[in-house]
């Protein structure tokens, strides 16, 4: 008959079951040392990183001035409307902002619509053509931000006779071309 000789676990004594713990501590502080060192400094980075941009948010948030100069910048987008509105909406504007300038403009032509790729709008393009100063084409084109159905200016052709000598033409008129889009649903 076999025996079934297993071995038998022997139960630790006081001195080996303290070695055991002091090995297991040891292990855990040497891991917290190391790995523990890079957490703090990110984390005390992110801290200070937010710290900053607190910082500089309350100082945007205070000066009143600052905020109004920047208001000024931004140029006032209307949402677009569908085409038979926008059209209209934009052409009514353009043709103020040109009469305010003072530009002797032609009708304004609509061109055939166009659906760009990855844009959920169409784009609408009206082209102009004028006569006007200098000046008064800058002034105009300064102008032009303020127009809330303005998405950009497409073409800018200025014409002018070249056979006078440059101080002749200063107060002379010029011929413009111009071609200004806006978005559409």
């Amino acid at each position: 008959m076999e025996s079934d000789s297993k071995p038998m676990a022997r139960k630790l004594n006081t001195r080996e079951k303290q070695m055991l713990l002091l090995g297991a501590v040891s292990a855990v502080v040497v891991f917290a040392l190391t790995y523990g060192s890079k957490g703090y400094d990110s984390w005390s980075q992110a801290r200070a990183t937010l710290a900053g941009a607190k910082r500089k948010l309350s100082e945007v948030e205070t000066d009143k001035n600052r905020q109004a100069a920047l208001a000024t910048m931004v140029p006032v987008i209307e949402i677009p409307q569908v085409e038979d509105k926008q059209k209209f909406l934009f052409r009514d504007k353009l043709y103020e902002q040109l009469k305010a300038a003072g530009i002797k403009a032609e009708p304004l032509q609509f061109l055939p619509l166009r659906k760009p790729r990855g844009i959920p709008y169409k784009v609408v393009k009206i082209k102009c053509k004028g006569k006007c100063k200098f000046d008064q084409l800058l002034e105009f084109m300064a102008n032009l931000k303020e127009n809330p159905y303005l998405v950009g200016v497409e073409e800018l052709r200025i014409q002018c006779d070249t056979k006078e000598p440059p101080e002749k033409r200063k107060d002379k008129e010029i011929e413009i071309d111009l071609t200004v889009s806006t978005f559409v649903k």
